[in-house]
């Protein structure tokens, strides 16, 4: 194998403070220290892979996340441990979820900026590790 694994994944938004919220209190993640590369930001770790939030310069075009919430959207994916615990928080925090049940284990959402987002439970029927 050529690549080694996921590094990070990026992701643009509109309002970075807004991003940081979403992100940093309400899912948890724990921002780690991000170089100036002139433009803002902020960037994560979510286990062994890191989130960057790029700030979009007013004017430029970057693409539009899905017009409404759809597991078929491109999508980042979070391991999570408690299925009915994650639905519960970003139902309480208003987030809109698609939640395909316990069973399965997966959960999909937007963030602030419409970026799908899915939560994944490996182990549920769907999204178990692949054998080594």
């Amino acid at each position: 194998m050529i690549t080694k694994g996921t590094h990070h994944v990026s992701l643009t938004v509109s309002d970075l403070d807004q991003a940081c919220a979403f992100y940093g209190k309400l899912l948890g993640l724990v921002e780690i220290e991000r170089p100036d590369f002139g433009f803002p930001g902020a960037w994560y770790q979510a286990g062994s892979v890191q989130l960057h939030l790029i700030a979009a310069p007013p004017g430029h075009d970057i693409g539009s996340p899905p017009a409404k919430a759809s597991p078929l959207a491109n999508h980042l994916a979070f391991e999570i441990e408690d299925y009915e615990a994650m639905k519960a928080r970003l139902e309480d925090a208003g987030v809109e979820v698609i939640g395909l049940g316990d069973e399965v284990g997966q959960l999909f959402a937007r963030d602030p900026h419409g970026n799908m987002i899915e939560f994944i439970r490996p182990g549920g029927r769907l999204g178990r590790t692949q054998p080594e």
